[in-house]
Formats: structure tokens, C-alpha cells, sequence
């Protein structure tokens, strides 16, 4: 207001300047009267300053009036506890500050609104009720008096200062463990024991005691960990960097040691902590370890780290006790019901022919849903050319006819799978009693299932190796056939991408045990064979693809549908060519989703990058599926999450 009154003075004082010049042209060459002409114009300029000062002295007293319907006692109230209060015109333009602004030494009159705090923009257009707004390092709440042009603060720093406070002083409960510590150290002397201690463990107590963690040793390779949010937060800022330095400290020593960590808060609940805190480790572990699994209460778990592909961990203990506690499970049962996943592979109908023959064997009778949820094609052409001896040996049923199997004392097993949504037998599993989860995958955070049986082993490179490990220890009378036992070696064959990833030993000496049964490599490699309209399709897309940097391939197919098979097919195909270390193909598939399938030579933890984007799988093979949407927003999103990955990697590398 006082900057329009000044603009109008001086647009006054313009106007009477110009008036009494031409006067005095007038009076020279017309020879006016000067001085009345003069009289004229000074009566006309006090005339106006008399009005303007009315004007003004109007104006003031009109904002004084604000002042004064507070009072004196209001007002000094106000100020006590913190609060002012602006007045703004039509224009946002603030006419008036309270005593709280002054006693502040701020003086924003004249100045608009949005100018001095554009953080009230939402807060006058109404979208949000309360604002906040930093002003000399004094943080402020405000609410806007609806319907009049006026705005309340209120001084929150010190409420604001114990909210951080007291948030930043949260219990947080930690566990760290050095996978394969035990395995590692078995069979060493005191100053092997020593060398490793002093490359791993040294580093980790270390790291704990620089961030101030308390640390409780639980195990040999086990540990407690209690701290607050801030340390946590401080540990999140670090990015975990003692999983570098516990891993480059393992391979000197030449020993496959990682750590795995867990961390629960969000809550006061020491109890509910101590369960979540166990889950996590166990979902980082069973993940592959070498990472870090955290969880607010109440919210989705997140991953850190997992970059590295999981190591062999499971020792013949663990096959041994595995095995007997299934076998003493189907003993107990009245019968067995196997599911599948979607879209069913090689390896997951191998190993679920492998479960029927141990129920069997057990004389519990057992079938396979495998007639619902699809079958991928060359299996399928297998199966239908070996129809007649499959149904020798196993029982192949719809969901709905395994429904009429399912009954009190049922067991149900999932294979090659541990999440519901993935299975072709989602309504047995939620009616189960009782459910088994056998599966060589990375353990997503839900399963959908409680089961009184998990048996995940990421570092295995098939179920169907799993399983041929646990025939002795389970049944000695099961009888495998050659036919089966060529299904479990072209599932191993197609997991490891012939032979090229996740194969160790033990992959080795089931692929043994298997051909010892009577598996046929030739007519595994035979199943297969591509057909010349796959192989041509193959080849045409990809032509099509485009290549990125550090190794990354991507195949976007718009003119065709593709199957799920076809795609995982084509990304492996990309990752033969030389200098490939990761490929994505994207298409629409055959259920009317858009999908992207990715492979890995394992340089690349393409995992991690479908977990971003909601999916999941394995380290070198992983996908993800969403309803039909627009391919290249999917391959924008590919790209983001490729891009994050690749930031998280050099930070991890760094840290290293």
C-alpha cells in the first residue's frame, strides 16, 4: 500500500510540473497573468499533499485498528508464546507484520507474500492447510485464515529440535553375520584362525565402534547390534562400507567370507524388534548374503548391497537335515500335492517329478499341478512326445482337480518358487494346512504363505540340483527314472545357461549322479534345439536391439507378441555376443502383460535391477511383469533403474 501511494505522489508531482511549465510558455507568449498562474499551481500542489496525507493517515489507522482489536495483553501474549500474524492486500502485497516479526527484526512490509516465503504458495491457493518456513535459522508453522487475507505463525524450533531429538534417539536393533565364517575356518590352524579374524572380524568391530554401536557377540559369527537413528542414518550415509571391506578382506585371505546385516526399528516394541531383526537376517542370507535387509515397522523391507553372486554356503549337515525333516513331513502326511509356477520350466516340473517319486517311494500318493498356469513350449513338445511314459510314473492335474486331493493332513510343496503369485496352485496354497517351499531363488521379502519348511538355497543353481543332492538322504528306494532324471539334467542345463553361471562342485556332482541314474545329455540338448521360425526370430530381434554402455543390451519388440519363454530365450542369445554382460527384452506377452526379461553373465546382479522396478528372480536371471502398458515408458523405467544400479555399484566399488 505505501509503495502505490509513493507511486502515486510522484506521478502527481509529474503532472504539476508539467502544468506549470506550460503556464509559463503560456504567460510568455501570450502574456498571461505568471502569478496567478503560479498561485494557481501551488494552491493545487498543497491541495493534493493535503490528500495524500489524509489518505495515508487513513491507511495507518485503518492498520493500526488491527493492532488494536488484539489489545495490549493479546499482543503481548502472542508474542510470549511465538506467534504472528501478516496482513496482505488484493495484490498478495503484505501491509502489516506483528510485534513478533519486529521483536525479530524482520520487516517484509511492502514486500508480496510468495516473494519472501514462496514455500506459502500451496497454503494461499488453499491445497494445504499448514506450511513450514525457515527464517533465521527459527523454523515457523503457518495456517491461512480462510476467507481473509491474513497468515498465522507460530515458532516450532524447539518442538521441531526435540521431534529430531527424540526421533534420533530410537532404538534400532542390528545384527551382523559373517557368512561362511564357520565353513571357512573349519579346518585351520590358530594362525589361519588368527588371519582371518583379523581381516574380518577386525574390520567389523572396528566399524562398530567408530559409529558408537554397541556389540554383543552371539556366535562365532554372530552378532547383536544396538543403536539409535542417528547412527543408523550415519550408517546409510556410508553406504554399509563394511561389506566392502569384509569381502576384500576375506579374498586375501582367499577365503568366500561376506557379511550380512540386518537392521529393525520403527517401533518401541523390543520384543516385535528382536522378530523382525531375525526375519531380516534370515531374508538376507537366504537372498545370497553379502548385503544389508532393513525395515521400518510397518513398512516394506529394503536391500542394500547383494551385488556379488551367492557362494556355495549349504553344507551336507544342512542337506541331511533338510531332507529328513521333509521326509518325516510327507511321512506324516495323507498325501502330497506339488505345485508349480507359472509358465512351468524345465527345471520346475524335473524337480516336482523327483518330489512325486520320493512321496511314492514313502507310499504317500502324490500329483502335480501341471495343467494349470502353462507350460513353456519345448518342455511342452517333450512331455507330448513322452506322454505315455510320464503317466507311468507321475499325475498330472488342474488346480481344480488338486482342490479335491487337499485335505486336512494334505502336504503341499512349492518348487523351483516361494512366492503365492507366482504358483499355478494359489487357492491349494491359501486352503493348505500345511506347505514346503524348496527353491534355489533369491527369497523375496512376501511369500504370501506360512510354511513349516523353508529350504532356499540362492547359492544352488537349480532346484532340481537341490533335489538330486536330497534322493539318498530322503528315500533310498526312490526310483528315478532315465526319462526323469534327463528332465532334472536339461533343467540344471537351462538354469546354468549351459554350464556358464552358478555352477560350482556341487553342481557338478548332482550333473554326475544324474547321468549315473541314466539322463541323456544328447536328448536333453536336443529338447533344446530351436526351431528355424524361433531361430529367425531370434536373429531379428536381435538386430533390433540397442547397445549401452557397461555392457547392457536392450531388445524392444513392438511389431509381435512374445511368449515369456521366447523372451528369456532372445536375452540369452544377447548375451553370447561378445562384450555383452547383461541383456533386457522387452515385449508384450502372451497373457496380456508387458514384460521384461534379463540375463546376466554375472557381472551384472540383474536382480537388483528388477526388484527396482517390482520384479525379482536370480542374479543372472530375473524378470518382471506389469499389465499391459506402453513399451517405451517400460524401457525408460529399464533405464532409470540401470542407471541407479550402476550409481550404487561405483559406490559400493568406492567404499570398497
Amino acid at each position: 500500500m505505501n509503495e502505490k501511494i509513493g507511486s502515486l505522489k510522484r506521478t502527481m508531482i509529474a503532472v504539476l510540473i508539467v502544468e506549470a511549465a506550460a503556464l509559463a510558455i503560456l504567460g510568455v507568449y501570450f502574456h498571461f497573468d505568471i502569478l496567478t498562474a503560479a498561485l494557481i499551481v501551488v494552491s493545487e500542489a498543497a491541495f493534493m499533499f493535503y490528500l495524500f496525507e489524509k489518505f495515508h493517515e487513513y491507511s495507518q489507522q485503518q492498520t493500526e485498528g488491527v493492532k488494536s482489536v488484539l489489545g495490549n495483553a493479546a499482543a503481548e501474549a502472542f508474542l510470549t508464546g511465538g506467534v504472528g500474524m501478516i496482513i496482505y492486500d488484493d495484490d498478495y502485497v503484505i501491509t502489516w507484520m506483528s510485534e513478533l516479526f519486529k521483536s525479530r527484526s524482520i520487516d517484509r512490509v511492502g514486500t508480496k507474500v510468495l516473494t519472501w516465503i514462496p514455500e506459502a504458495d500451496d497454503l494461499i491457493s488453499g491445497k494445504e492447510d499448514t506450511a513450514y518456513v525457515q527464517l533465521d535459522e527459527k523454523i515457523y508453522e503457518m495456517h491461512r485464515k480462510e476467507d481473509e487475507p491474513m497468515i498465522f505463525f507460530k515458532d516450532v524450533t524447539e518442538l521441531t529440535d526435540c521431534k529430531e531429538k527424540y526421533h534420533n534417539e530410537h532404538v534400532v536393533i542390528g545384527m551382523a553375520s559373517l557368512d561362511n565364517y564357520d565353513d571357512s575356518s573349519a579346518y585351520g590352524d590358530e594362525n589361519q584362525e588368527a588371519a582371518v579374524n583379523a581381516s574380518v572380524r577386525g574390520p567389523l568391530l572396528e566399524y562398530c565402534a567408530g559409529h558408537g554401536i554397541f556389540t554383543k557377540r552371539l556366535s562365532s559369527s554372530k552378532y547383536l547390534m544396538i543403536l539409535n537413528e542417528k547412527i543408523f542414518s550415519d550408517l546409510a550415509a556410508d553406504h554399509f562400507s563394511i561389506l566392502g571391506k569384509v569381502r576384500k578382506g576375506a579374498q586375501k585371505q582367499d577365503m568366500v567370507i561376506t557379511l550380512s546385516m540386518s537392521f529393525a526399528r520403527g517401533t518401541s516394541d523390543f520384543e516385535q524388534l528382536d522378530q523382525m531383526v531375525t526375519n531380516l537376517m534370515d531374508l538376507a542370507q537366504t537372498r545370497g548374503g553379502d548385503q544389508v535387509a532393513m525395515q521400518t515397522y510397518g513398512e516394506d523391507v529394503k536391500y542394500f548391497g547383494g551385488s556379488t553372486e551367492a557362494a556355495e554356503k549349504r553344507s551336507r549337515v544342512r542337506v541331511r537335515v533338510m531332507s529328513h525333516a521333509l521326509r518325516d513331513l510327507i511321512m506324516r502326511s495323507s498325501n502330497v500335492i506339488i505345485c508349480c509356477h507359472k509358465t512351468a520350466d524345465f527345471d520346475c516340473i524335473g524337480s516336482a517329478i523327483c518330489l512325486a517319486r520320493m512321496a511314492e517311494s514313502l507310499h504317500r500318493p502324490a500329483v502335480i499341478i501341471a495343467k494349470t498356469g502353462g507350460i513353456e513350449e519345448k518342455l511342452n513338445a517333450a512331455l507330448q512326445a513322452n506322454m505315455e511314459d510320464i503317466k507311468q510314473e507321475v499325475n498330472f492335474v488342474t488346480e481344480g482337480e488338486a482342490l479335491n486331493h487337499l485335505g486336512d493332513t494334505s502336504l503341499v510343496i512349492m518348487t523351483d518358487h516361494h512366492n503365492i503369485k507366482q504358483s499355478n496352485g494359489a487357492k491349494v496354497l491359501e486352503n493348505a494346512n500345511r506347505v514346503v517351499i524348496i527353491d534355489h531363488h533369491r527369497r523375496s521379502t512376501e511369500m504370501g504363505v506360512k510354511p513349516v519348511l523353508v529350504y532356499i538355497e540362492a547359492g544352488a543353481s537349480s532346484t532340481c540340483e537341490l533335489l538330486t543332492e536330497m534322493i539318498p538322504y530322503v528315500s533310498n528306494t526312490a526310483e528315478i527314472s532315465p526319462l526323469a532324471a534327463t528332465i532334472m539334467l536339461t533343467g540344471m542345463i537351462v538354469d546354468t545357461q549351459t554350464w556358464r553361471v552358478r555352477t560350482g562342485a556341487r553342481t557338478y556332482d548332482a550333473a554326475s549322479a544324474l547321468k549315473e541314474i541314466g539322463a541323456d545329455s544328447a536328448k536333453a540338448y536336443g529338447w533344446l534345439k530351436d526351431s528355424f521360425d524361433d531361430f529367425a526370430l531370434k536373429a531379428k530381434v536381435a538386430v533390433n536391439s540397442e547397445r549401452y554402455p557397461n555392457g547392457i543390451v536392450i531388445a524392444e519388440v513392438k511389431d509381435r507378441v512374445l511368449s515369456r519363454s521366447m523372451m528369456s530365450q532372445v536375452a540369452d542369445t544377447l548375451l553370447g555376443v561378445q562384450g555383452v554382460q547383461g541383456a533386457f527384452v522387452i515385449a508384450n506377452d502372451n497373457d496380456s502383460e508387458s514384460a521384461i526379461s534379463a540375463r546376466s553373465d554375472g557381472h551384472i546382479n540383474v536382480q537388483v535391477i528388477m526388484e527396482n522396478m517390482n520384479g525379482g528372480g536370480h542374479m543372472t536371471a530375473a524378470a518382471v511383469q506389469r499389465p499391459k502398458c506402453s513399451l517405451d515408458d517400460l524401457k525408460q523405467e529399464l533405464l532409470d533403474a540401470i542407471q541407479d544400479y550402476d550409481k550404487e555399484d561405483e559406490e559400493n566399488e568406492s567404499d570398497s
